[in-house]
């Protein structure tokens, strides 16, 4: 079963997680990170390495968040991979204390 990023990701995009998945499974939009369901291993190596605790097995997944189960595999298919760790988004410390930030993911890729 594969992890999902939650919530507690947007506007924050630490990327702590990325540095140590070993398949790849992570997709980047302007503020955003979403794993690809079909690419994840359920290695959990992830979950221990966000700094927001946004990211669950997908049988854990708070009932909360569980439209990020199908926002995942939606943006996995349009964002493109990010392989490598990069600066949190500016305000990231800040925005990690915040609810309720889902009018705030921006659909758009990252391009840049």
């Amino acid at each position: 079963m594969p992890h999902i990023v939650a919530e507690p990701c947007i506007a924050c995009k630490y990327t702590d997680c990325v540095a140590v998945c070993p398949v790849d499974c992570f997709h980047e939009g302007v503020n955003f990170l979403v794993i690809d369901p079909d690419t994840c291993i359920d290695c959990g190596l992830c979950v221990p390495e966000c700094p927001t605790s946004a990211i669950f097995p997908e049988d854990e997944l708070p009932e909360k968040w569980k439209e990020f189960i199908e926002l995942n595999a939606k943006y996995a298919q349009e964002w493109p991979v990010i392989d490598a760790q990069k600066a949190p988004l500016p305000g990231a410390d800040a925005a990690a204390k915040e609810e309720n930030k889902l009018a705030r993911l921006d659909p758009q890729p990252f391009a840049g």
